[in-house]
C-alpha cells in the first residue's frame, strides 16, 4: 500500500518501470481533484489507485477489459501549476492497440492500465470509467458515533473528492436525511464552487441541468445543458415582453425616466418571461424546472440592470454610470426564479456602461486574448458592440447605430419572419430584382415562387435584405456613392420613381409595394457609418490599418453577406475569407461560463485588462463618421474588396482624387 501525501505519493518499484527512472512527475485527477507526484514510467492505472481515485479495472491491466479509459486534458493549468501536453504520456502501446482492434477506444482516450507518465500531465476519469459512478457512499449512524448525517456526508466528501470546509443551508438540510436514507446510504452529490452542498439525490444521478440565457433587448434565447456531459439539449427563445416599454434600450431608459418606478414592471416582465422559457424547455426535454441548478446570463448592460432589479436611468446619459462592472453570482430564487431550491444564478461582468456582459460572452467564446493575429469583432444591433484586439492588448466600445439594420426606421422594413426579404439581386442591364423571403429557397423569378409562397406571402425587408438591396443599387449605379438615388435613371427606367423632391427604387409592385426611398437609404448610411467610425477609431487607438479577420456576432450578423456589408462599407476593407459569421457569440459565451467555472475566473480578469474608449467624447469620431457616409467609404480604398467585385468608376475615382489631396 502505497504512502500518499499531499505533495507527494511514494509507489514500490515493479518490475515494468526502469530502476533507473529518477524525475517525478505532477498528476492532477479530474473530476475528483486529487493529485501526486509519481516517479516517470507509473502507468496511469498505478498513479490512480495510489491517490485512492475512483477508475475502474478488473483485468489486472491487461488491457482485457477497457473498463480503464481515461483522457488527457491538454493545455497549461495554472491552478494546479502543470503544463499537461501529448508528449508527456507514453506513445499507443501493443496492449492498446491490439484491444482497439476488438473493441471501441475513442481517438481522445487511451489506457490507464497501459499508458505510462512521462510528464506533467492532467488525466480526467469520464464517469463509464469510475468503479461508483460518482455516487458518494455515507457512513451509516451507529450508537458509538453521535456525529450527524451532514457531518458524516462531509466527512465522506473530503475522503472521496478532498472537498473541505463545506457549507449546507437550510433548504438542502432539511432534504437531507431523507436522501440519505431512500438511497440506502449512498447519494449523489451536487457542490457549487466547491464550497457549498447544493442538492444531494439519493442513489446514482447522472444527469443535471443548466440554463444559459442571451437576455437580448429584442429576444430572449437560452439553452439548456446536460452538467455532466455539456451538451446542449434544448433551444428556445421568445420576444423581449419589455418591447411594450420601448421598441430600444434607451426608449426604455425614457420609460423610466417619465415613470419612476417603471423599471419594476420592466423586471417583473423579463423575469416571467425567462421562466416561462425555462418552464418550456425543460417540458420539451421531459425534465422537471426543479432539475436545473445553474443559470448564467449575459445581456447589455441595461438589460443587466434591469434583470438585477435596477434602474437604468444612470445609463441614459453622460457618463453612463454602471451601478456595478463586476461579475455577481446570486441564488437564481433573489431573481424571482422558480427552479432547484439552491439553483445558482451567474452575470458575467461588463465592460463599460454601453458595452456589457454580451461583450464578455462574445469574448470568451471568440478569444482574441489568445491569438497574435489583429481581430475585429463586431456585434451589430441598435447598439453596436466592437472588440479590437489580440494577446498584447484589447479595445472596446460602443457605436450608436439605430434600429434601421433591425428593419425599423425603414419604409417597408420588418423583423426577420417568415414572408420578410433576405436576398436581393439587381440586374445591373436592366435593374430587373428579383429575391428570396425567408421560408422559401427560390427566387422570386422562378415560376414556382407564387405558389411556394401563397401562405407566407412577401410582407417587407429585413435586415439582411435592406443591406443587399442598397449595395446592389449602388453596384447597379441607381445610387452613387453619396447614397443619392439617382433621379436621371427615372426616364429610362420604371423602376425609378418620383417621390417627392426625391427618387424610390420598387422592389415589388404587387401588393404590398415594396420600394426602397431616399430615407431608406439615408437610414442605412447613417447606421452604417457609425458602425465604421467606431471601429475606425479603435484601429486609430490601436495604431493600425487594417486587420487579419473580422468576425460578425449577433442574429444580424449571422444573416448577413459579409461581401454585401463591405460593399456598403460597414467594415473595413478585409479579406474575404477572413470576414466570417460567429453565430450568437454571446450565447456561446454563456455556455462556455455554464459549463466551466474556470472560465468565469478566467473572462473576470480578461474584461478588466479591456481598454474602454467613449466614442461619444473622442474628436476623432465624427469626421470618421462623416466620411464613411459615402459608399463604400469616401477615402479608405478597399484592395480586397476589388479583387471578388467590380466597383463603380466613380469609387475608383475618389478614392484617387483622395490620394492625390494627401500627397499619395
Amino acid at each position: 500500500m502505497a504512502a500518499v501525501t499531499l505533495d507527494r505519493v511514494e509507489i514500490p518499484k515493479s518490475n515494468t518501470m526502469s530502476a533507473q527512472v529518477k524525475t517525478d512527475a505532477m498528476v492532477v485527477f479530474t473530476p475528483s481533484g486529487r493529485r501526486g507526484k509519481f516517479p516517470t514510467g507509473t502507468t496511469i492505472l498505478q498513479a490512480a489507485r495510489s491517490l485512492g481515485v475512483d477508475l475502474d479495472s478488473v483485468c489486472g491491466g491487461r488491457a482485457m477489459c477497457g473498463r480503464c479509459q481515461i483522457e488527457l486534458s491538454i493545455g497549461s493549468f495554472a491552478k494546479h501549476g502543470v503544463d499537461s501536453k501529448p508528449e508527456n504520456l507514453s506513445s499507443f502501446s501493443k496492449l492498446e492497440t491490439d484491444y482497439s482492434k476488438t473493441n471501441t477506444l475513442l481517438d481522445t482516450r487511451r489506457l490507464g492500465c497501459s499508458v505510462k507518465i512521462l510528464g506533467d500531465v492532467v488525466i480526467d476519469v469520464p464517469p463509464e470509467s469510475q468503479v461508483h459512478r460518482q455516487v458518494i457512499e455515507v457512513q451509516e449512524p451507529n450508537m458509538h458515533d453521535p456525529s450527524g448525517d451532514l457531518q458524516r456526508l462531509k466527512d465522506a466528501l473530503e475522503f472521496e473528492w478532498r472537498l473541505q470546509n463545506l457549507s449546507c443551508d437550510l433548504k438542502q438540510l432539511q432534504a437531507l436525511q431523507d436522501a440519505l436514507r431512500k438511497g440506502d446510504w449512498s447519494v449523489t452529490v451536487a457542490v457549487h464552487g466547491d464550497q457549498q452542498i447544493v442538492a444531494v439525490w439519493p442513489g446514482f444521478r447522472d444527469q443535471v441541468y443548466g440554463l444559459a440565457i442571451d437576455l437580448g433587448s429584442t429576444t430572449i434565447a437560452a439553452h439548456l445543458c446536460d452538467l455532466s456531459s455539456g451538451e446542449v439539449v434544448e433551444a428556445d427563445g421568445v420576444m423581449n415582453p419589455q418591447i411594450r416599454f420601448g421598441e430600444d434600450l434607451m426608449s426604455r431608459v425614457s420609460y423610466v425616466m417619465m415613470n419612476p418606478g417603471g423599471e419594476v414592471d420592466m423586471t417583473n416582465e423579463v423575469r416571467r418571461a425567462i421562466q416561462k422559457l425555462a418552464e418550456r424547455v425543460c417540458q420539451t426535454h421531459g425534465i422537471s424546472v426543479e432539475d436545473i441548478l445553474e443559470v448564467v446570463f449575459v445581456g447589455n448592460p441595461i438589460m443587466q440592470h434591469l434583470l438585477l432589479g435596477i434602474s437604468p436611468v444612470e445609463l441614459g446619459g453622460a457618463p453612463f454610470a454602471l451601478a456595478t462592472d463586476e461579475a455577481v453570482s446570486i441564488w437564481a430564487n433573489e431573481l424571482n426564479l422558480s427552479m432547484h431550491p439552491n439553483a445558482r444564478a451567474f452575470v458575467l461582468p461588463c465592460i463599460a456602461g454601453h458595452v456589457g456582459a454580451d461583450t464578455a460572452g462574445m469574448i470568451l467564446s471568440e478569444q482574441p486574448y489568445m491569438h497574435d493575429e489583429m481581430m475585429l469583432l463586431v456585434d451589430v444591433g441598435t447598439n453596436a458592440e466592437i472588440v479590437l484586439g489580440n494577446r498584447h492588448r484589447m479595445l472596446a466600445a460602443s457605436s450608436p447605430t439605430g434600429p434601421a439594420f433591425e428593419g425599423a426606421q425603414i419604409s417597408s422594413g420588418q423583423r426577420a419572419a417568415p414572408g420578410a426579404i433576405e436576398r436581393v439581386r439587381i440586374d445591373p442591364h436592366t435593374l430587373e430584382p428579383k429575391f428570396k423571403v425567408i421560408g422559401c429557397n427560390l427566387w422570386s423569378t422562378d415560376r414556382k415562387f407564387q405558389s411556394v409562397t401563397k401562405n407566407i406571402g412577401v410582407t417587407g425587408i429585413c435586415g439582411s435584405g435592406i443591406i443587399e438591396v442598397i449595395a446592389e443599387m449602388y453596384l447597379a449605379g441607381i445610387i452613387d456613392s453619396n447614397g443619392v438615388i439617382r433621379g436621371d435613371k427615372a426616364s429610362v427606367n420604371d423602376r425609378i420613381v418620383a417621390d417627392a423632391r426625391t427618387f424610390s427604387y420598387i422592389v415589388q409592385r404587387s401588393e404590398p409595394e415594396i420600394r426602397i426611398t431616399q430615407n431608406d437609404v439615408r437610414a442605412i448610411q447613417l447606421a452604417k457609418a457609425a458602425l465604421y467610425a467606431g471601429i475606425r477609431l479603435l484601429m486609430d487607438k490601436m495604431e493600425i490599418d487594417s486587420v487579419d479577420r473580422i468576425r460578425l456576432a449577433g442574429a444580424f450578423g449571422s444573416h448577413i453577406d459579409v461581401k454585401y456589408a463591405m460593399i456598403l462599407g460597414l467594415i473595413p476593407d478585409c479579406a474575404l475569407e477572413h470576414v466570417t459569421s460567429a453565430g450568437n457569440a454571446a450565447g456561446t459565451g454563456a455556455r462556455i461560463a455554464l459549463l466551466d467555472g474556470q472560465s468565469r475566473m478566467e473572462i473576470i480578469e480578461i474584461v478588466r485588462a479591456v481598454e474602454k474608449i467613449e466614442t461619444a467624447v473622442e474628436p476623432l469620431f465624427q469626421q470618421h463618421f462623416v466620411n464613411a457616409m459615402a459608399i463604400p467609404h469616401k477615402t479608405a480604398s478597399s484592395p480586397n474588396l476589388s479583387k471578388v467585385v467590380k466597383l463603380p468608376e466613380e469609387k475608383i475615382v475618389s478614392i484617387e482624387r483622395g490620394r492625390r489631396r494627401r500627397g499619395a
